[in-house]
C-alpha cells in the first residue's frame, strides 16, 4: 500500500468517518459506565456470566465492547494522520512518547479519582484501563513508526493473532495481605497478558489492579497506524479497501468461534435456549482481548468506516441539527470526554442512590462483590435513562470544547 500523502486529506483537518465512529463508541462507553454505577446486579454477578446473566443485562454489556478496541485502533489510525498534515517522525514519536507518558499519568491519578472517588494513596492505585493501554501503546509506536508500514502491520497483526497461545502461561493471583508476593518476573507478566493485582511495592504498598494487560492493545494501535495509510487513496478504492478487510476479519470471526479451535480461552455451547446459545456464542474474553473479541468488534469498525466514507465532506464543527454531528462532536474530542464521563456515571449512581433513600457508601473506593447493600442499585431502564440523560449533560460541553480546539493552535490542546 502506498504511504504517499494525498492533498484532500493533507488539507483537511478532521476526517468526519472516523470522527462519526470513535463519538459512536465514546457514547456507548458511557452506558457500560453508567450500568457499572446504577445497575442493581453490578453488584452481584458479572454481566457475561452464562449461569446469571440474562439477554438484556448481557446485550447491554456486549455492545460496550466495541468500545475499547475501536478507540484504541483509531488512536493509531490518528498517529498516521499527524504524519499527513505535517508532522515529521522525529516529531511525531516525540509526541507519541509524551502524550502516552501523560495518559499513564492520568490513569494514576486523575482517571483513578474521577472513577473511583479514591482519593488517598496509600491503599488502591486505581486500575489500570483504557487510558493506562493507550499510553504505553504510543510509546511503543513511537518506535514503530520508524519502520516501514508493512513491518508495523505485521507486527500489529501478529501481536493480536498470536497471543493466545500465551495463554497457558498463567501465575497465582496475589490474594491480598499476608499471601506471597508475586516476583518482578511475574507482575511483568501480569502487566503484559494477564488480569490480576499486586501491591506496587511491598505486602503493604498500595495496590494496582492491571485491567488492560498491554499485549493485544499494543497490536490493535499497531494496526490502526498501518490502516491510516489506506486513507492516502481516493474515496471510493478506501471504501473498497475498508469494507473487504472489515467483511473479511467479520467472516473469519464467525468461521473461526464455529469451530471452537482457537483464539478465546473458552468455547461456546448449546444453551437451553437459541438466543442464550447465541449469548455463548458471543461471549468472549476481554481481559485481555482475545483474538476473536477483537475480530468481532474491529471488523464491523472497518466496515462502518466503509459506509460512512460518504461524510467526509466539509462541515463545520459542533452543527446542531443531527445525531450524526453530535456524534461527530464527540469523536473530535476523546479524551476530554472520556475524562467528563466517569463523574457523569459515577454522579449519576450516587445521586439516584441518595435520592432513594439508600446507603451511598458504596461509591467510596472500589467495592468488591458482595460489599454492597442488598437494596444497592436500579433497574435496567433506570441505566438507560440515566445514560440519556448523562450524554445530554456531556454534549453541550463537549461542542465547546470541540470549537476551542477548532479555533485556536495551543500545543496544550493537543494533549487534551
Amino acid at each position: 500500500m502506498s504511504a504517499v500523502p494525498s492533498a484532500p486529506l493533507a488539507r483537511k483537518q478532521r476526517i468526519d468517518s472516523v470522527d462519526l465512529l470513535r463519538g459512536l463508541v465514546m457514547v456507548i462507553m458511557l452506558l457500560d459506565h453508567t450500568r457499572d454505577f446504577v445497575h442493581s446486579d453490578t453488584w452481584r454477578f458479572d454481566p457475561t456470566d452464562m449461569s446469571r446473566t440474562y439477554p438484556a443485562l448481557f446485550f447491554t454489556r456486549w455492545i460496550t465492547h466495541f468500545c475499547a478496541p475501536i478507540f484504541v485502533f483509531l488512536a493509531g489510525t490518528g498517529a498516521y494522520f499527524q504524519l499527513v498534515r505535517g508532522k515529521s517522525k522525529a516529531e511525531l514519536s516525540r509526541f507519541l512518547i509524551t502524550r502516552g507518558l501523560w495518559l499513564i499519568f492520568l490513569e494514576l491519578t486523575f482517571i483513578r479519582m474521577l472513577a473511583f472517588w479514591e482519593f488517598g494513596i496509600t491503599g488502591f492505585l486505581g486500575a489500570m484501563q483504557v487510558i493506562w493501554a493507550l499510553g504505553w501503546s504510543m510509546i511503543l509506536l513511537a518506535g514503530l513508526i520508524h519502520l516501514p508500514l508493512r513491518v508495523t502491520a505485521a507486527f500489529g497483526v501478529l501481536m493480536i493473532a498470536l497471543h493466545n497461545a500465551l495463554d497457558p502461561i498463567r501465575i497465582a493471583p496475589w490474594q491480598g495481605p499476608g499471601s506471597p508476593m508475586p516476583s518482578i518476573v511475574e507482575k511483568l507478566w501480569i502487566v503484559l497478558h494477564q488480569q490480576a493485582a499486586f501491591p506496587v511495592a511491598g505486602p503493604d504498598g498500595p495496590v494496582i489492579f492491571i485491567l488492560y494487560p498491554l499485549i493485544p492493545w499494543l497490536g490493535v494501535m499497531a494496526v490502526g497506524y498501518a490502516v491510516g495509510a489506506v486513507y492516502d487513496r481516493a474515496p471510493e478504492e478506501r471504501r473498497g479497501w475498508l469494507l473487504k478487510w472489515g467483511t473479511a476479519i467479520t467472516v473469519g470471526f464467525l468461521v473461526l468461534r464455529a469451530s471452537n479451535l482457537y483464539g478465546n480461552p473458552g468455547d461456546w455451547s448449546v444453551q437451553s435456549s437459541a438466543l442464550m446459545t447465541v449469548v455463548s456464542f458471543l461471549n468472549l474474553q476481554k481481559y485481555p482481548p482475545s483474538l476473536l473479541f477483537l475480530m468481532m468488534t474491529l471488523g464491523p469498525g472497518l466496515v462502518l468506516l466503509a459506509f460512512w466514507e460518504k461524510y467526509n465532506t466539509p462541515s463545520p464543527v459542533g452543527e446542531r441539527g443531527s445525531i450524526r454531528r453530535a456524534l461527530v462532536t464527540f469523536g473530535r474530542v476523546p479524551l476530554f470526554f472520556y475524562l467528563l464521563q466517569w463523574p457523569t456515571a459515577h454522579g449519576a449512581g450516587y445521586l439516584l442512590t441518595l435520592l432513594a433513600g439508600k446507603d451511598t457508601g458504596i461509591f467510596f473506593g472500589l467495592p468488591l462483590p458482595g460489599q454492597a447493600p442488598a437494596d444497592a442499585g436500579f433497574d435496567l431502564w433506570v441505566v438507560y435513562a440515566a445514560w440519556i440523560a448523562g450524554v445530554v449533560v456531556l454534549y453541550p460541553l463537549c461542542r465547546w470544547f470541540a470549537g476551542v480546539k477548532a479555533r485556536r493552535n495551543d500545543w496544550w490542546l493537543s494533549y487534551l
